[in-house]
């Protein structure tokens, strides 16, 4: 069931442990179906040695209905999330460094630079507080997405979204650089912060990027 969303949940894990948005196995990957069936990765399992049928799916009512490991922790924030936001059909939860020590220094992470316009849409919301695992992680993810594509956790990670895997896949990649950028710019004065006009512009822009096929 799903092998080919399976397959790319899987490429997708690999990239955000390469970026080094993740460590071990924290994290995790999933993506809706039209059915509303969720493909999710395992709990506690390396990416390197994952295999298809080591992935979880779960209907709309969040009944498991293919999988043996243990699902993830964060299957019930996930699942609301979907619920909540229909336009979303995949999402990425890391613990990614310099996005999350954004979170640690303010509420919101500016949108400084076009790169991170350009995949999340803007500036970042930072939640307050949650404990990981549990609904309330989704009810302030959901709260705080605000129409982007990433909210920060404060002290602890990062949830990407999109309206298929890779645009999760790059909000979570490119604000991870935009991260780093601001912080050195942070450490070093004062940061110029992009207008709403010119936000809007590289939103735009943006839209024209890349190939149609």
């Amino acid at each position: 069931m799903y092998e080919q969303d399976k397959r790319e949940i899987i490429r997708a894990a690999l990239e955000i442990k390469n970026y080094g948005l993740i460590a071990l196995s924290g994290g995790n990957v999933s993506v809706r179906k039209e059915n509303g069936d969720v493909v999710v990765t395992p709990s506690g399992t390396a990416y390197e040695t994952m295999r298809e049928d080591d992935l979880i799916v779960f209907n709309k009512d969040g009944v498991r209905v293919e999988g043996t490991l243990r699902e993830s922790v964060d299957t019930v924030a996930l699942k609301y999330i979907y619920d909540q936001l229909p336009e979303v059909n995949a999402i990425i939860h890391t613990h990614q460094p310099y996005a999350t020590a954004v979170g640690l220094i303010g509420d919101t992470f500016p949108a400084a630079l076009t790169t991170l316009a350009n995949v999340t849409l803007g500036a970042i919301n930072v939640a307050p507080y949650c404990s990981a695992a549990s609904l309330d992680m989704g009810v302030q993810a959901v709260n705080y997405l605000g129409g982007k594509r990433a909210v920060i956790l404060k002290h602890h990670g990062v949830i990407a979204v999109g309206g298929n895997l890779k645009e999760a896949l790059y909000a979570a990649i490119y604000m991870e650089e935009a991260a780093k950028a601001y912080l050195a710019a942070k450490a070093a004065g004062n940061v110029a912060i992009m207008t709403d006009e010119q936000t809007a512009d590289a939103v735009e822009i943006h839209k024209s990027y890349g190939q149609n096929h």
